[in-house]
């Protein structure tokens, strides 16, 4: 019985091998002569391959194998790093991106109406195109604030909108104000006003306005801006004088008479004490000259007739 009851031992079994993919076969050979061939000679963290040698197999192939790829792809993540942040840092301080200040722009957002006020008008072509209408009219502050912009319908047909300089559309004066509206309110708030602006003769004659003479400041007349050298030219256009006295680049292509307008508020205020003074002293002189009485002259005979006497 003792010996029925003994167990008989198992058989061990064996699996069969399984037979693998020649290419799977090919790569863990590859994977086997890498990882014996590999040594510990250079230790240079930079060099894959000392890193990868140190690399020890522990479970399978595929898992050293997995290793290495990650290995490698973080190398190469990490140099393409290091080369991006090394042109970076080499790229010269000129080639920076900076946002350009606009030296018109206005220092506040006060929209008051001021003592100063700068005017620039666009015009158009009518009749033949040779004779020019007011088109469009703009009206500043002393800071620059735009008190007034309207397009303009001029009261004749418009036969040239000039619109490479003026920029003025035909668009732009189906829903334009009335030439007698525009009229109207620009002479109510240039009323008592020292009126800024180039050549304001053109803008005025558009408008069939005047002004007073002493409240008129026209840097086309200017005599300081007019003494600058202008290549033989008595009088400098409001682009020249705005790019070489204010920095600013002004009329390229079609024109904006509020940036126009700005500009040449911001040449009075620049010169406002030296003009101001020229103006008071010019005034003076003007009314020196106007009192002066010119010399009666004596009429011919009245002393002769006086000192004889009368004949009997």
């Amino acid at each position: 019985m003792s010996s029925d009851l003994k167990r008989k031992p198992k058989k061990k079994i064996t699996p069969k091998p399984v037979q693998l993919n020649p290419n799977w076969s090919l790569l863990q050979q590859k994977l086997k002569s890498d990882s014996h061939g590999n040594t510990r000679k250079s230790s240079n963290p930079e060099n894959p391959s000392s890193i990868l040698g140190s690399i020890q197999p522990k479970n399978s192939n595929f898992k050293l194998g997995f290793r290495v790829y990650r290995l490698v792809w973080f190398l190469s993540c990490l140099n393409s790093h290091n080369k991006l942040a090394g042109k970076r840092k080499e790229r010269p301080d000129s080639e920076v991106d900076v946002p350009k200040i606009n030296p018109l722009a206005p220092v506040n957002d006060d929209s008051s109406l001021t003592d100063e006020v700068a005017m620039d008008c666009e015009m158009v072509g009518v009749s033949q195109g040779t004779k020019s209408a007011l088109g469009r009219v703009t009206l500043v502050n002393k800071w620059g604030n735009v008190l007034y912009d309207e397009f303009v319908r001029p009261v004749e047909h418009v036969v040239d909108f000039r619109t490479s300089i003026s920029g003025i559309r035909p668009r732009d004066l189906r829903k334009a104000k009335d030439f007698r509206v525009a009229q109207t309110k620009v002479a109510e708030l240039i009323k008592g006003k020292i009126l800024v602006g180039h050549a304001l003769h053109n803008d005025l004659k558009a408008l069939l306005l005047t002004h007073p003479k002493k409240d008129i400041r026209d840097t086309g007349e200017y005599q300081p801006f007019r003494n600058l050298p202008n290549r033989g030219k008595t009088r400098k256009s409001l682009k020249h004088l705005a790019s070489e006295i204010l920095g600013a680049d002004i009329q390229n292509g079609e024109h904006c008479p509020i940036d126009d307008a700005r500009a040449a508020m911001m040449l009075y205020q620049k010169n406002r004490k030296e003009w101001e003074k020229t103006v008071k002293d010019q005034t003076r002189m003007w009314l020196k000259q106007k009192k002066r009485k010119p010399k009666k002259k004596a009429k011919y005979g009245n002393n002769a007739s006086t000192n004889d006497n009368p004949i009997v």
